[in-house]
C-alpha cells in the first residue's frame, strides 16, 4: 500500500500496478455527465474549463448534501463508462487521473496510454467511507447542477484501486492488444 498525493501526480504515476492499492491524498475534482456535457461546450466554443485540466484528478461522482460537520454527505463514485465519450478528448489535453468505478472502453485505454495516465477505482456502494476522506469541498462550476456541480475537494487518504496502469494493464479482463 501507497500513499501518494496529487500534487507530485508526474512522479508516481508510471510506478503503479493494476490492483494496487493506494491511498490518494491531495486535490480533486466531481464531475458526472452533465457537467462533462457542458466541459465539451466551452472547449468548442473556445472557452477555459473551470479548472487547470493538465494533471488534473477527476472523481466521476456527485456527493450529496452535506452532513454535519462534514463537507460533504456520502460520495460514491458513479459509473464510469458513462464519461467514455468525453474521457479521451480530457486525456489528450492533459488529464491525469481519473476516479470512478467499472470498466472502461477501448479508447480510453489508449488515451490512459498514449498520455500516461490513470485510472483508478473506488469501491461502489462505500460512499460513507470515501466521505470520510474528503477534508473540504467546493462548488467550482456550475451550481445549478446540484450534487451534479463541480468541486474542488481536498481528500486524505482515500482508499483507490488501480484500475487501469499507464501501460494500459487492468484488473478487468481485457483484450491487451490496445
Amino acid at each position: 500500500m501507497k500513499k501518494l498525493n496529487t500534487s507530485d501526480i508526474e512522479s508516481w504515476v508510471g510506478t503503479l500496478k493494476a490492483g494496487e492499492l493506494i491511498y490518494l491524498s491531495g486535490t480533486i475534482y466531481t464531475a458526472r455527465d452533465a457537467a462533462h456535457k457542458r466541459f465539451f461546450a466551452l472547449l468548442d466554443s473556445g472557452k477555459p474549463l473551470p479548472f487547470e485540466i493538465k494533471n488534473s484528478t477527476i472523481y466521476y461522482a456527485g456527493p450529496t448534501p452535506a452532513k454535519a460537520n462534514m463537507p460533504t454527505g456520502s460520495c460514491g463514485p458513479t459509473t464510469s463508462s458513462r464519461m467514455d465519450p468525453y474521457a479521451p478528448r480530457l486525456i489528450d489535453l492533459g488529464l491525469k487521473c481519473m476516479i470512478g468505478k467499472g470498466d472502461r472502453s477501448k479508447e480510453v485505454y489508449k488515451a490512459i496510454v498514449r498520455n500516461r495516465g490513470i485510472y483508478l477505482c473506488a469501491v461502489g456502494g462505500a460512499g460513507a467511507l470515501a466521505a470520510s476522506c474528503i477534508k473540504s469541498a467546493e462548488v467550482i462550476a456550475f451550481e445549478e447542477l446540484g450534487c451534479e456541480s463541480v468541486k474542488r475537494m481536498e481528500i486524505k487518504d482515500f482508499p483507490l484501486y488501480v484500475g487501469i496502469d499507464s501501460n494500459g494493464n487492468s484488473i478487468f479482463a481485457k483484450d491487451s492488444s490496445l
